[in-house]
């Protein structure tokens, strides 16, 4: 894994567990409507979906066609969040109330998961030739499947960031 994404995703799950960590746990489960997640729900979706990337992932490795695919903008098509999207079953949250320790202790596991998986890959360069598809983004390189895992955490880190502001944290 080249440097930048580890970067990035150490650097973007650091303001994550920034944003929660002083969070009340009343806070933590708070929904500023009752359509709407509440931040732990938006923390467990972001653990569910880093799980189910490695998944993809890793199905996408077994593949003997080697279907290369052109780069997408995905980052362009994440973080722009007034394109809304509706969770896939697979990740969407749970409903039960959940205590701001036990969310970082999830991160730290899917995390610690996905750095683990990634060094099993011998050759790095075959994320780059073969593809899987992406619920929201379609057909996508497994290279950035990776990309799309702190990208997708930086458009949820802003959703917090209003939630907060919603519930006057």
């Amino acid at each position: 894994m080249n440097n930048v994404v580890n970067d990035n995703l150490y650097e973007t799950r650091n303001n994550l567990v920034k944003e929660i960590t002083l969070l009340s746990d009343a806070q933590f489960n708070s929904k500023p409507d009752t359509g709407k997640w509440s931040i732990a729900q938006v923390c467990h979706h972001l653990v569910l979906v880093e799980e189910a990337s490695i998944k993809a992932i890793a199905w996408g490795l077994k593949e003997s066609d080697r279907t290369q695919k052109e780069r997408k903008n995905v980052q362009h098509f994440i973080l722009d969040r007034t394109k809304k999207f509706k969770a896939p079953k697979m990740v969407e949250p749970g409903v039960e109330p959940f205590e701001v320790q036990q969310i970082i202790n999830l991160l730290n596991d899917s995390r610690k998961k996905l750095i683990t998986f990634l060094s099993t890959i011998e050759d790095q360069s075959i994320l780059a030739e073969k593809s899987v598809k992406h619920p929201a983004l379609g057909e996508l390189r497994l290279d950035q499947w990776i990309e799309q895992i702190y990208l997708h955490e930086q458009r949820h880190i802003e959703q917090i960031k209003e939630i907060k502001l919603l519930l006057d944290v």
